[in-house]
């Protein structure tokens, strides 16, 4: 059931997504946008400051003697937009980036366009002091430019009329409220009294608006001597907006309302009363909640959001549970006009299972006609598949997807909830699960190219780009490498990965300049954050946490052995691009360290890799890296893995290393024991998530991408299908089945235009028996215990004992 309901609501996605089609290929834009300056205008509203708090409306009337088959506009703005054409909402933006790349929409708006009058209208806003720590700004402007002469009727000038809308103030305070870290930007206030309704609308009257100020003109990314944005087109598609009813009303106090009140019912609510509701969404959504509401003038709307309920010690318990929890979690607050079919929906997206309205009218009673979500991000769709006769998997599968796909907006986010950053760390593994789930690798590029952008002088990239307050974690740095590496190996791309060797180089040469004389690496500064291990909690002196033993004293064998994996990547990549002395030089360099730290930090007696020379802590962590990068002899390797599993008394991987703890078990050929390793999935499903968390319980977000890495391995590691030769071009299949008696995986490859499918089952004590299919043009092996088979494109037979 839950499995037919998950589907069911992807399909209300996709058919309800209407921003896909207005995005224009790259090959229909203007070459004069992409390289000459352009004929629009930055514009802006002429009394108002464009550095604060802020939120403006501008129009564009204009005539058409007739519909074009294509109507193509450039549309831009600073913080962000939303576009109306003729009143009908066409998307919102722009793609998420730095100043040096700030991205604009290539639409065709000729759908929206009728014969004779039209209306182009964009609502923008600036955050100020309070904008969200993932968005970039300079100054609240607005811009749009045709691509041809027909279109240049459009292009932002004096022409254009704008009005700042007073009717919007920010709601703060959340990190307090929440009491952890919140960065995701104010909540809104909006006074419907000062509200010019139906602004959007074609026949609106906007003869009492300013005129714009002109800021300056469009400039294209590398062109002329400056330039306050830098213009390249959206690389992503566009965002996808669905609608979806509330699932249940859990508890209300005032009122008696049903969740089919909600969608069709008009809710009464007498004048003069305080009332509350508690609504359960029934899972995690990622949405623009839409209210629509009649009369009762000057009411007060409290619309509050979370993703789970909290018991009286602050923890969260089972998240479907409600009774003696309370609430907590930030809010709008919208006050009525008293009109008729007045609809609030905030500027910004929400994140909430849970959805608290409180209410209080005044002197007019109120009527609640409907309240519903409608889900956004980037359309992630379930292209590849794992199923298996333990159906719990099949739910670990599309919780899983459902992680991801919240996680996934114009750029990657860390969670939807508290943060929406793009971390590398959090990324790599994000990146993965698109490219197996999906096949689509356009947030991957985009995230590889942020990470490039945000490299500071010293080599480093930043951890989290784009980002409006710089943070570095020197380990994120090599694996920004990893995923280069990553998709290297699943896409044949050579331009591109090449593009990125200048920024690997920096970042390698800034660990090298921190070896010791011992080969290991000495003291290392900024914030060299591993894993949320309980040993390794959160300093609130020093502003740091996840950071293992040994970082500040020097001789880190987590850090030394996260850099030699690194050099060990960098030199296949370099090898295979034919520069051979510089992948000599990164494989030497890694040999030496991993002999360094093999001989001062191997603990003969305990038979592990210790965390620094003193060999008095011991983490998963650090033997993992000497798994995967050989510092422990291979002989060692399977009973260092045995005894990091089964040893409770060292420091453990949260969900996050667990990533990595899997990649060593399959290079010890032990990932038949994956599937043993996946409780923490299956008690966060017990106790009622429908995403899965940052790490084990306390946690504070509960939907943490990184954690949906088995959409990654149910495919890579169950079913074993991972590329055998760069680009995808080959493919090895080592399935492991651990306990399962059959599997059936399919894996999409968007180069081959079709998709790899096994079906596989136990025969007998050892044997295997089913088929493997490959797309056309591919050949690969097959691999079961000792037994090697050659394959071909097409259907063939499995059969060994």
């Amino acid at each position: 059931m839950r499995r037919f309901f998950y589907f069911f609501l992807l399909f209300i996605f996709i058919s309800n997504s209407f921003f896909g089609q207005t995005l224009v290929n790259k090959n229909k834009i203007n070459s004069s946008i992409l390289n000459d300056f352009w004929p629009a205008q930055w514009i802006t509203c002429p009394d108002a400051s464009v550095l604060e708090y802020g939120v403006f409306h501008f129009r564009k009337s204009f005539t058409l003697d007739n519909v074009p088959e294509e109507f193509i506009v450039h549309v831009s703005a600073d913080n962000r937009y939303i576009l109306y054409v003729n009143g009908k909402l066409v998307t919102y933006g722009p793609a998420r980036g730095d100043l040096q790349h700030w991205r604009f929409e290539p639409l065709d708006i000729s759908e929206y366009l009728l014969p004779g009058k039209n209306a182009i209208a964009a609502v923008v806003w600036n955050f100020g002091e309070y904008i969200p720590a993932a968005q970039m700004t300079r100054k609240t402007a607005f811009i749009m430019a045709g691509n041809g002469q027909l279109e240049s009727i459009v292009n932002t000038d004096e022409t254009w009329r704008v009005y700042k809308n007073e009717a919007y103030k920010p709601i703060t305070g959340f990190m307090e409220l929440l009491n952890t870290f919140t960065i995701v930007g104010p909540g809104d206030y909006l006074d419907g009294n000062k509200y010019p309704w139906n602004w959007e609308q074609l026949y609106y009257n906007d003869t009492n608006w300013h005129v714009p100020r002109i800021l300056s003109g469009g400039t294209p990314r590398g062109k002329g001597t400056d330039g306050e944005w830098m213009l390249v087109p959206r690389d992503i598609d566009l965002m996808y907006l669905g609608q979806e009813s509330i699932q249940d009303v859990r508890k209300s106090e005032g009122v008696e309302i049903t969740s089919e009140d909600l969608i069709n019912g008009r809710i009464h609510i007498d004048r003069g009363k305080s009332v509350s509701f508690l609504l359960d969404q029934g899972y995690l959504t990622k949405s623009f909640p839409k209210l629509t509401v009649s009369g009762g003038k000057n009411a007060e709307l409290k619309i509050a959001y979370a993703e789970a309920l909290y018991n009286k010690d602050g923890s969260k318990g089972n998240r479907d549970e409600i009774e003696g929890k309370s609430f907590s979690g930030y809010y709008d607050i919208f006050i009525t006009d008293g009109g008729e079919n007045r609809i609030f929906t905030p500027l910004w997206f929400r994140t909430y299972r849970y959805v608290l309205v409180e209410i209080k009218t005044s002197d007019e009673p109120l009527v609640i006609q409907q309240l519903i979500s409608q889900p956004t991000g980037f359309p992630l769709q379930e292209r590849s598949s794992f199923k298996s006769d333990d159906h719990s998997l099949e739910d670990i599968w599309d919780i899983g997807f459902r992680t991801a796909r919240l996680c996934a907006g114009e750029i990657y986010y860390d969670c939807p909830y508290y943060e929406q950053m793009q971390y590398v760390g959090d990324t790599r593994i994000q990146a993965l699960i698109s490219l197996y789930v999906d096949g689509n690798d356009k947030l991957m590029r985009k995230a590889i190219k942020h990470f490039d952008d945000s490299r500071r002088p010293n080599g480093l990239t930043q951890s989290r780009y784009p980002s409006s307050s710089q943070q570095i974690i020197p380990p994120y740095s090599l694996f920004w490498i990893a995923m280069i590496h990553d998709y290297w190996m699943h896409r044949d791309d050579p331009e591109f990965v090449h593009s990125f060797f200048p920024g690997i180089e920096n970042v390698l040469y800034w660990f090298n300049a921190r070896l010791d004389e011992n080969d290991m690496l000495g003291p290392v500064e900024w914030w060299n954050f591993v894993d949320w291990a309980d040993e390794w909690p959160w300093n609130n002196e020093k502003r740091v946490g996840g950071v293992p033993y040994g970082v500040a004293e020097g001789q880190s064998s987590n850090i030394t052995l996260q850099y030699a994996y690194a050099l060990e990547l960098a030199s296949d990549l370099f090898n295979n691009y034919g520069n051979t002395q510089a992948a000599e030089s990164y494989s030497q360099t890694a040999g030496k360290i991993k002999k360094a730290v093999y001989l001062r930090c191997w603990d003969k007696e305990k038979g592990l890799l210790a965390d620094a020379p003193g060999k008095k802590i011991f983490s998963q962590h650090a033997n993992i890296f000497g798994i995967l990068t050989d510092a422990i002899p291979d002989e060692l390797q399977q009973k260092v893995m045995r005894q990091i599993l089964e040893d409770s008394s060292i420091i453990q991987c949260t969900m996050y290393f667990r990533f990595y703890l899997f990649q060593a078990m399959k290079k010890t050929h032990m990932a038949d024991l994956y599937l043993e390793y996946l409780d923490q999935w299956h008690i966060m499903i017990e106790n009622g998530l429908t995403t899965f968390a940052e790490k084990p319980d306390p946690t504070r977000s509960d939907c943490h991408a990184w954690s949906a890495s088995p959409n990654y391995d149910l495919l890579a590691t169950v079913c074993g299908i991972r590329p055998q030769t760069p680009g995808f071009k080959t493919v090895d299949i080592q399935p492991s089945l651990g306990k399962l008696n059959n599997i059936e995986g399919e894996l999409f490859i968007p180069s081959h235009n079709g998709s790899i499918k096994v079906f596989l089952e136990r025969s007998g004590e050892s044997g295997i028996s089913g088929f493997v299919e490959l797309p056309q043009g591919m050949t690969g092996t097959f691999r079961w215990n000792r037994e090697v088979i050659q394959l071909i494109d097409g259907k063939q037979k499995i059969s060994l004992q």
